[in-house]
């Protein structure tokens, strides 16, 4: 009678996690994609220069990065989810065609400028790889333009879900490059084991500045808006994104730390410095072996195509939200053209100028860093002002401390964005 009992009791209790979770798989997605197309190409040179410039003292600045982020994307999660709306369409509908078109305007430029980084960084790393750096560039191209128009939403989702698993190559780097782990777990407590100069310092503050900025972005608002909104989660099941979209942030960071970790324990440490993210792939095998070099290429390309899908989709689903066209990945080509013309030409574009401009990336990046410094905190602007809308939000809408946190969250923002262009001016 006991072991019935027992065996009964198991079996409710694993049937009842089972249920969990699947109810939880059913919203994953939205969050941790977003979360880790923000270690996107560009995303990747940041932190391997913040590593190799810096050395481990900046991984204290991570934790604080992973909370805002966090508390960022689940007001925009929390916001499509409830309303059943998009930003970009809660912001038309709100504030009126003029700030659709400007916030729109703004999207699209800084986007393609993102967009240009990500395949300049496809272009060189896949020289590590002999691959003739043009052809690598059109066939990136070709792929992400595919993957969109001939899948659909579920498809599309398992395709970065599993491109986010290519993220480990960078733990396989940080391994072979044999760091002193103990100096950079307790970094992430309090930053020391360096001489705190007042040039160390100058530089903590404006690449520590730079990372912020380089993680939270004005497209990935909408981005997570948007794909949430594509995906039609239950309003009941906000609770279960909520806590993916934390797992998201953590999850993203998790793999910068070992981006930092590679760089600082080979390049910081002989005192090699660096100017892009390619740079780290070849820098770090006379240390760390060809293997971690290459698998930190590879990462890279990764982080390339997850870069030029996400983004690209961020402004088409962006257009189809601020001027009401149609605008869903399980939507047939032919009812939403202008929705999959968007995002092809955007690759189109940016394609051209990384194989053929003479445009210097330095200007592309002073470009697209001081569009998305004006361009953010509007953003967040807009955000917080929905979320703290009790019509629009009724039980779910901000409290005082999620708002107030979130207007500090917002400044700190800003300040990052204005210290990356000063970063890149000075």
């Amino acid at each position: 009678m006991k072991n019935e009992l027992f065996i009964n009791t198991n079996r409710r209790f694993f049937s009842g996690l089972w249920r969990k979770v699947l109810l939880f798989l059913s919203v994953f997605g939205p969050a941790t994609i977003t979360a880790m197309a923000d270690n996107d190409a560009g995303g990747v040179a940041t932190y391997s220069i913040a590593g190799a410039k810096l050395g481990y003292p900046i991984l204290f600045l991570l934790p604080i990065i992973t909370l805002l982020l966090a508390i960022t994307q689940e007001m925009g999660m929390r916001l499509t989810i409830i309303t059943r709306r998009g930003l970009a369409d809660l912001i038309r509908e709100k504030y009126g065609v003029r700030a659709a078109v400007f916030m729109f305007a703004a999207l699209l430029i800084a986007n393609i400028g993102t967009l240009v980084t990500e395949l300049s960084a496809v272009k060189t790393t896949s020289a590590i790889f002999n691959i003739s750096p043009i052809p690598a560039v059109i066939a990136i191209v070709l792929v992400s333009f595919v993957v969109i128009t001939r899948g659909n939403y579920k498809l599309t989702q398992n395709i970065m879900l599993v491109a986010c698993l290519f993220f480990l190559a960078y733990i396989f780097s940080a391994f072979k490059a044999q760091p002193d782990w103990g100096l950079a777990t307790s970094n992430l407590v309090f930053p020391h084991g360096v001489d705190f100069t007042q040039s160390y310092l100058r530089d903590y503050l404006i690449i520590g500045m730079g990372v912020l900025g380089t993680t939270i972005t004005p497209w990935g608002q909408f981005f997570i808006s948007s794909f949430a909104s594509d995906k039609k989660i239950e309003k009941g099941k906000v609770g279960l994104s909520q806590i993916e979209t934390y797992w998201g942030a953590f999850l993203t960071d998790f793999f910068s730390f070992f981006m930092i970790v590679a760089t600082a324990a080979t390049l910081f440490v002989n005192k090699i410095t660096l100017s892009s993210g390619e740079q780290a792939a070849l820098a770090i095998q006379p240390f760390a072996g060809k293997l971690a070099g290459t698998l930190f290429a590879l990462g890279i390309l990764n982080a390339g195509f997850m870069g030029l899908v996400v983004v690209s989709l961020s402004t088409a689903y962006a257009f189809a939200e601020f001027f009401g066209v149609s605008g869903s990945l399980d939507d047939s080509f032919k009812k939403s053209k202008t929705f999959y013309f968007l995002y092809g030409i955007q690759l189109v574009v940016a394609m051209l100028i990384a194989i053929f401009s003479q445009v210097s990336l330095f200007q592309i990046a002073v470009l697209t860093q001081t569009i998305n410094a004006v361009a953010l905190p509007l953003v967040f602007f807009y955000l917080i002002k929905l979320t703290s809308d009790r019509v629009l939000m009724g039980e779910y809408a901000n409290n005082p401390f999620q708002k107030w946190f979130s207007i500090i969250c917002s400044v700190v923002i800003v300040i990052a964005s204005i210290f990356t262009v000063a970063s890149i001016f000075f």
